[in-house]
């Protein structure tokens, strides 16, 4: 059997886990378990990184012993990946003694090597990064992640060699062109890499949280260098050989877009030092944005996720993360967005489709179905190609694309459904057979698209397949097995009726009567002094602004957008081109009560899909005081027409 070892960043314990740090263990136990259905003897490895100034200084904050804290934490970390069904096989700390052995090891190793020397060092130095930045870097003087001034440090340290790997790694990279994904992020490193490498610092001094350095016990090991180090630690190394032997070198590590350069660079120049096999793959994904904005800690834009799950579930919060985000690029998340997908996707399509044929198995079966000997349908070819469209997907990590496949065959049921009209083939006599081919199909099809989406929704799933009559089980599926049409003539299958798998929402479920609660949580918000003054951190620059490109557009045409209440389609003459712009409007707006108006619109706006149609910029509107949308028009349209440039 083939083995895939695969782990996620561990994470400081400063505070809880926010969405944004959930999306990335979401999107890792997905690839785990799509690798497990594959028959794949999967290790699973996630943990906590405990040596770190935030979480000293967070205990110190709390009057509370750093460790006691850490074990808090653990708690609290675990409580959110239970509930959100995260199926890791190894739970890493930091502090534990396993992890101290292997960093004394491997870190020994280096300094046998020669790579690890002594002096001094000065620079910027981010304690929420807990990395030092280089002055053309900061940005306003602050550190473009957190957004707020390093500190200046100077301190005796020790080095690691990392200048002496730049050409090893450059060459590594060009035999190894699979090793950083997306392409994107390759990019980057290989331009980081050809600019020059500088030797890093890879111990703090005049602190005790933290391993010795094996050389000088009064310094201890760089929190990064100790943290990378916890991806061998926790297969065995330096305690368990034969564990190490069969798990090392990682598969896959998935990381945040943001450290890549410790994962791409610093941690492959370890092992080569040390000797050690290099990860098969680091994926760098993006970053979860709340409305636009990344959600951090230290910023306090952040959604707690047991909130979202709470709302509607584990598994569509799993869902929508892991559709909604194309995996390797920054998505956003809203309340209204999660509500619409959940019941455009969940209540309306893939659960509808499972009622229905339910349904009709007891309506016209007593919900029993046997296979008969009459050739399948349609169906079964179209289950086939979707299922070699899905691997072909999930195994180069394209989950959003492996989870559109597995929806196709579900829009396929439902329009197989509206096709031959079972409720009428069941009204005409000696059409028994044809009858329990179709409900046979209908209920084989909807069993595959559940066996597709398990690794995405494994409770959900598990539900379907016991509800459409699974032959095989709902559990240790194997895709092998449960990927192939079942055509055995005489194979009995019992269909179990049940509650509304995803009852519908009405709509502004999720976004009514918010309170503090229910918004992204603000865990450091500072008091303003001045009214009018605004938090530094949501404030643009005036060049940032200048590059906002409005015009006045006349909009020729509009039609509601097929399946939202929402959204409505417009056609928009821009002077040069008829561009397609969807807009949230149509509760205040009717189409043909837009048709003949100017407005006004966002022209370099990057193209979006909204409920799959393409969005070729923003109208502007406002909102009044009983919450309807009015658009933001020129005052005299002949003054202004389409084209026009507003300053």
């Amino acid at each position: 059997m083939s083995k895939f070892y695969l782990t996620t960043a561990i994470d400081y314990v400063n505070s809880r886990p926010h969405l944004g740090t959930a999306y990335e263990k979401i999107a890792a136990d997905v690839i785990a378990r799509y690798k497990r259905l594959c028959g794949v003897d999967t290790r699973f490895m996630m943990g906590n990184d405990e040596h770190s100034q935030n979480v000293f200084q967070r205990a110190r904050e709390l009057n509370k012993d750093p460790l006691t804290f850490c074990d808090e934490m653990e708690t609290a970390f675990r409580e959110v990946w239970g509930r959100l069904d995260i199926s890791f096989d190894d739970f890493i700390r930091t502090t534990e003694s396993r992890h101290r052995t292997a960093v004394t090891r491997l870190v020994s190793r280096i300094a046998d090597a020669g790579d690890i020397y002594e002096g001094f060092y000065e620079g910027w130095y981010c304690v929420s990064c807990e990395a030092f930045k280089q002055e053309k870097d900061l940005i306003d003087g602050n550190c473009p992640v957190h957004h707020k001034p390093p500190d200046w440090i100077k301190e005796k340290n020790y080095f690691f060699r990392l200048s002496r790997y730049q050409q090893r790694l450059r060459s590594y990279y060009d035999q190894h062109s699979e090793f950083l994904e997306p392409e994107s992020r390759r990019n980057e490193i290989l331009r980081l890499i050809e600019a020059g490498l500088e030797d890093i610092s890879i111990s703090r001094t005049g602190q005790a949280w933290g391993i010795p350095l094996p050389s000088d016990p009064n310094s201890v090991v760089y929190v990064w260098v100790d943290a990378l180090i916890n991806y061998a630690s926790a297969v065995g190394y330096g305690v368990d050989d034969s564990l190490f032997a069969k798990w090392w070198p990682a598969d896959l590590h998935v990381i945040g877009k943001d450290i890549t350069r410790f994962h791409c660079v610093v941690w492959p120049a370890m092992l080569m030092s040390a000797e050690l096999p290099l990860p098969g793959q680091v994926f760098g994904h993006g970053w979860v944005h709340w409305r636009g904005q990344k959600m951090s800690k230290s910023l306090g834009t952040v959604v707690d996720p047991l909130e979202a799950a709470d709302r509607l579930g584990p598994d569509p919060l799993r869902f929508y993360l892991a559709k909604e985000i194309a995996f390797g690029q920054d998505g956003d998340f809203t309340w209204e967005r999660f509500e619409d997908r959940y019941n455009v996707d969940l209540a309306n399509n893939f659960g509808n489709l499972v009622s229905r044929v339910v349904s009709m198995a007891h309506r016209y079966r007593q919900g029993r179905l046997v296979v008969p000997s009459r050739e399948p349908g349609p169906l079964a070819a179209r289950a086939t190609e979707t299922v070699g469209v899905y691997r072909r997907a999930m195994n180069r990590y394209a989950l959003q694309q492996g989870i559109e496949a597995a929806l196709s065959l579900v829009d396929a049921t439902n329009e197989y459904i509206t096709a031959v009209e079972p409720w009428v083939v069941a009204k005409e006599s000696g059409r028994g057979d044809e009858l329990d081919r179709q409900l046979c199909d209908m209920a084989e099809s909807v069993r595959i698209a559940a066996t597709l989406l398990s690794p995405v929704m494994p409770s959900a799933c598990r539900e379907v397949l016991t509800r459409v009559g699974t032959i095989n089980g709902v559990d240790a599926l194997d895709l092998d097995r449960d990927g192939v049409w079942t055509t055995s003539p005489g194979a009995e299958r019992y269909l179990v009726k049940g509650p509304a798998l995803w009852p519908r929402l009405e709509e502004g479920v999720l976004t009514m009567n918010e309170n503090d609660a229910h918004k992204p949580i603000q865990e450091k918000k500072e008091p303003l002094s001045i009214v009018g003054d605004l938090p530094e951190e949501t404030c643009i620059s005036i060049e940032e602004f200048f590059r906002v490109k409005l015009r006045v557009g006349r909009v020729v045409a509009a039609e509601a957008v097929p399946k939202s209440r929402k959204l409505l389609r417009l056609e928009v003459e821009t002077g040069s081109e008829i561009r397609q712009i969807v807009s949230g409007i149509a509760k205040s707006y009717t189409p043909d009560a837009l048709v003949g108006r100017h407005v006004v619109y966002v022209d370099n706006l990057k193209p979006a899909k909204l409920m799959g149609v393409e969005s070729n910029g923003m109208v502007l509107a406002a909102t009044d005081a009983d919450g309807e949308a009015v658009l933001i028009e020129p005052e005299d349209g002949a003054r202004a027409p389409a084209g026009s440039e507003v300053k």
